[in-house]
């Protein structure tokens, strides 16, 4: 089992997490492109009984492509995002595979959206794959 610590970029807001994680994914949707600043979000998803999280957030709720809602915890010094709260998936929460600031992190067993994804991304090819 793997303890693992995800935190903002001041470290004021932070995530420990024990146990390895559900699912790791990356997204091409546009909304993550302008969340992430980068052309895709990647994120672990971990049961939230296996998760303390420790700081200060603010809380921006964003209405997904699908209808769902998705709660995004942020810090509020510097503004980096360290977990969200999927809609429908209250038992898990995502983490921001960046937020974990470790090379050695799992690489992402799905990959989605992905007729939004940049021509020079290339997903991981045993991944599974959804446009």
């Amino acid at each position: 089992m793997s303890n693992r610590l995800a935190a903002c970029s001041c470290g004021q807001l932070t995530a420990q997490v024990s146990g390895d994680p559900v699912r790791v994914s990356i997204c091409h949707c546009l909304a993550c492109q302008r969340r992430t600043g980068s052309v895709f979000g990647q994120q672990a998803r971990f049961y939230r009984k296996d998760i303390a999280i420790a700081g200060q957030s603010t809380v921006y709720v964003r209405v997904g492509d699908e209808g769902s809602r998705v709660k995004f915890h942020f810090c509020p010094t510097c503004g980096a995002t360290v977990y969200y709260e999927p809609e429908g998936l209250e038992e898990f929460v995502a983490i921001p595979v960046g937020a974990f600031a470790d090379p050695g992190f799992p690489a992402p067993s799905v990959s989605v959206y992905e007729e939004r994804k940049h021509g020079w991304v290339a997903a991981p090819e045993n991944a599974e794959h959804f446009a």
